[in-house]
C-alpha cells in the first residue's frame, strides 16, 4: 500500500486539466503514441464536440522512480459548476488533488469552490501553474494569487504546460512525495465504496469502487449494503485505458467489478460492497445526497415510448448519479418524468445523451425550481411544478429557494455585472478586491432567476472574463404568481411558469408574441392568451388560413357574396370547436430562450 497514490485533478472549466492528464498518461507509458489523442480520457462524443469534461474518468498509471514501482490512480474531473457532484465523488475516493490554475487567467470562481471541497476532505493540495508556454502567461502574478489562496510556499507551485509536457516529471515526483499513501487494513472485513458505475449491454452493470479495508478475490460472493442483494464477483480488475482483469485487489486499490447485475436500481453510487462470509458491520460515510436545483418535465414524443424512456433514464442515472426523476403526467403531453438537474447545462447534456445514446426523442418543458407554498389553512406544500400551486384564493404565501453567488471578474466590468444581478432581484452582500484589477462580488439572489440565461448574460456583459459559482442558502418568501398560457381558452400546462409579480405582465406579453410567430396557421383563428388566475393580461391572435370562396361570383347581387361568406364563417366556427392546436417543440424551446 505504501506504493499506491490516489489523486484527482481539479480546476476551473477550460484551465487545461484533460490536456495535462494526457501528458501524465503518455509520460508514464500508460498509453502509447498510437492511442494518444487530444483529451484521451474524454471518451463521450459530446465531450469532444464541446471541449468540456462531463464525467470524471479514473485511470491507473504505473510509474518507476529510483528503482521503486508505484501505482498512481488518477481521476480527471469536470470543471463546470453543473457537474460539481462528479467532483465531490471523485474527491471522496482520493488522498490528494492537483489544483490546476491557468497562468493566463488566474484564479476563478470554480477553482475556489473545488478547492474548498478538497480541503473539507483533508486532501493534500499540489498547486500547478498550467499553460506556461503561452506568451500571455503571468507566472508571478498568478503564483501570488495561489499563495494568498492556500497559504503555501511560492516554491511549492509547479510551473507546467499540458501542450509541451513541461513540468510533468516534477508533478509525478510531487505526487509521490507529498500525497499520503492510502491507509487501510488488508486483513479486515472488506469495505469498498462505489464511486461510479456504467451500463454495458453485454456484461450488465459495471461498478467502479475504491477498497478501503480488506481484500477482494475473483469469484467471491459479495453483498451490496444499500439493497442487501448478493452477487458473485465474476470479474474484477483495475482501470487502465481498457479494463485490466486481475485475480485479487487489496486495500487502497481502485478497480471495477462485473457481477451480472441487470437492474439499474440495484447499484447506487456511494454504496458499500462487502463479503457475504465476513461482512463489515458499517457503511463507508462520505457522500451527501445530491440536491437538484432545476426541475423540468421530460416527455416522450410518442406516448407508447413511456416505458422505454423509463429504462433509458435508469441506465443514464447509473452513469450520472446527479440525475433524479419521478413519473408525472400532463394534460398537454401525456405521461412523462419530472427530472431534477444541477443546472441548465446539465439538463441540456441529459437531453442530448438521451437522444444519442438511447435514440429517445423527447420534449422538455419549461425548467423551474422547487418552491414551498403555505395555504390559508396552514398546510405546507412542496411545489415542483407550477400546475401543483394551490388556487390563489387559498394561498397564504410562497417561498422560493435563494442562493449565495460569487462572481470573480475584472474591475472594468463591475458596473455591468452589478446591474445584471440587481435586474435579477439580487442583493450585493460583499465586494473584495483580490488583486488590483480582480474583484470578487458576493450576491444573494433567487435561484429561479439564474436558471434560465443568467450565465450567458454574465459572459456577454463581462466579455467572457467573469466566472460564477453558487450554493443554496435556504428558502425566503416572495411575491410569486402563476402565469398560465391559454390557446383558444385551453390551458397548456407545459408552458405555465411561476414568476415574480413585477415581471409577469412583460413576460406574458413576450411569450404570446413569440408563440404567435411559431404556431402554424390553422383553418380557424387561434387566440393565444396569458393569464394570472382568471385575469387575462396579454393576447395575440393567429389569423385563420382562408379560401377565397367569393372567387366564382363575378358581378351579380352583393347578397350572393354575403351568403357564401356567412356559410364559410359558420364552418370556421364549427371547426374551431372541434379543432385542437398542436404546439410544436420549437415553441417550447423558444420560450426557454426568451430573455
Amino acid at each position: 500500500m505504501n506504493h499506491i497514490r490516489n489523486f484527482c485533478i481539479i480546476a476551473h472549466i477550460d484551465h487545461g486539466k484533460s490536456t495535462l492528464a494526457d501528458r501524465l498518461l503518455h509520460f508514464t507509458g500508460t498509453i502509447t503514441d498510437r492511442e494518444l489523442q487530444e483529451q484521451t480520457l474524454d471518451d463521450m462524443d459530446l465531450e469532444r464536440e464541446r471541449g468540456i469534461t462531463i464525467k470524471s474518468h479514473a485511470i491507473q498509471m504505473d510509474y518507476e522512480r529510483n528503482g521503486e514501482k508505484y501505482v498512481l490512480n488518477l481521476i480527471d474531473t469536470p470543471g463546470h459548476v453543473d457537474f460539481s457532484y462528479e467532483v465531490s465523488r471523485s474527491i471522496a475516493a482520493c488522498e490528494g488533488a492537483l489544483l490546476i490554475v491557468d497562468a493566463t487567467q488566474g484564479i476563478q470562481a470554480q477553482t475556489i469552490s473545488n478547492l474548498y471541497l478538497a480541503l473539507e476532505h483533508d486532501l493534500e493540495i499540489i498547486p500547478i501553474l498550467n499553460k506556461m508556454d503561452l506568451d500571455s502567461a503571468m507566472p508571478e502574478e498568478v503564483t501570488d494569487q495561489i499563495v494568498d489562496l492556500i497559504g503555501c510556499d511560492p516554491s511549492d507551485v509547479i510551473p507546467a504546460s499540458g501542450k509541451t509536457g513541461m513540468g510533468v516529471q516534477e508533478i509525478l515526483d510531487a505526487v509521490i512525495e507529498r500525497v499520503p499513501a492510502p491507509v487501510g487494513d488488508p486483513d479486515a472485513p472488506l469495505q469498498a465504496m462505489i464511486f461510479d458505475s456504467v451500463f454495458n449491454s453485454f456484461r450488465g452493470i459495471i461498478a467502479y469502487f475504491r477498497i478501503k479495508h480488506g481484500t477482494l478475490t475473483k469469484g467471491d460472493k459479495v453483498k451490496f449494503f444499500n439493497t442487501g442483494k448478493q452477487y458473485y464477483a465474476d470479474e474484477i480488475g483495475t482501470l487502465k485505458l481498457t479494463p485490466l482483469p486481475k485475480n485479487q485487489l487489496f486495500a487502497g486499490d481502485v478497480g471495477y467489478i462485473i457481477s451480472g447485475i441487470k437492474e439499474a436500481k440495484e447499484v447506487k453510487v456511494g454504496d458499500t460492497i462487502t463479503l457475504v462470509d465476513r461482512p463489515s458491520t458499517e457503511m463507508i460515510k462520505g457522500f451527501e445526497d445530491v440536491k437538484p436545483m432545476v426541475f423540468a418535465g421530460i416527455y416522450p414524443v410518442d406516448t407508447d415510448d413511456f416505458e422505454e424512456l423509463r429504462a433509458s433514464l435508469e441506465k443514464l442515472q447509473l452513469n450520472d448519479a446527479s440525475l433524479v426523476f419521478e413519473p408525472e403526467s400532463s394534460a398537454a403531453l401525456g405521461f412523462g418524468f419530472r427530472c431534477g438537474f444541477l443546472g441548465m447545462l446539465h439538463m441540456e447534456i441529459v437531453q442530448e445523451r438521451l437522444e444519442r445514446e438511447f435514440d429517445m426523442t423527447v420534449i422538455t418543458t419549461v425548467p423551474n425550481v422547487g418552491y414551498r407554498a403555505t395555504t390559508t389553512k396552514d398546510e405546507h406544500l412542496v411545489v415542483n411544478n407550477p400546475s401543483e400551486l394551490p388556487d390563489p384564493s387559498t394561498l397564504a404565501s410562497v417561498e422560493e429557494p435563494f442562493i449565495k453567488g460569487q462572481i470573480i471578474t475584472k474591475a472594468d466590468y463591475v458596473g455591468q455585472v452589478m446591474n445584471l444581478c440587481i435586474e435579477k432581484r439580487g442583493v450585493l452582500t460583499n465586494q473584495v478586491y483580490l488583486t488590483a484589477d480582480r474583484v470578487e462580488l458576493s450576491f444573494e439572489m433567487p435561484l429561479g432567476e439564474i436558471v434560465f440565461d443568467f450565465y450567458d448574460k454574465l459572459k456577454s456583459v463581462s466579455r467572457g472574463y467573469a466566472s460564477f459559482d453558487y450554493h443554496p442558502i435556504g428558502y425566503r418568501e416572495s411575491k410569486l404568481v402563476k402565469l398560465d398560457i391559454l390557446l383558444n381558452g385551453d390551458q397548456v400546462d407545459a408552458l405555465s411558469a411561476l414568476i415574480h409579480r413585477d415581471n409577469a405582465y412583460d413576460l406574458g406579453k413576450r411569450i404570446c408574441a413569440k408563440l404567435r410567430e411559431l404556431i402554424p396557421r390553422q383553418q380557424f383563428e387561434i387566440a393565444i392568451q396569458a393569464a394570472i388566475g382568471t385575469k387575462v393580461i396579454a393576447r395575440e391572435t393567429v389569423r385563420a388560413v382562408r379560401k377565397d370562396v367569393t372567387a366564382k361570383c363575378y358581378g351579380g347581387d352583393i347578397t350572393r357574396k354575403r351568403k357564401l361568406l356567412e356559410k364559410q364563417k359558420k364552418g370556421k366556427k364549427r371547426m374551431r370547436q372541434v379543432g385542437n392546436v398542436e404546439v410544436p417543440q420549437t415553441a417550447f424551446l423558444a420560450v426557454l430562450q426568451l430573455d
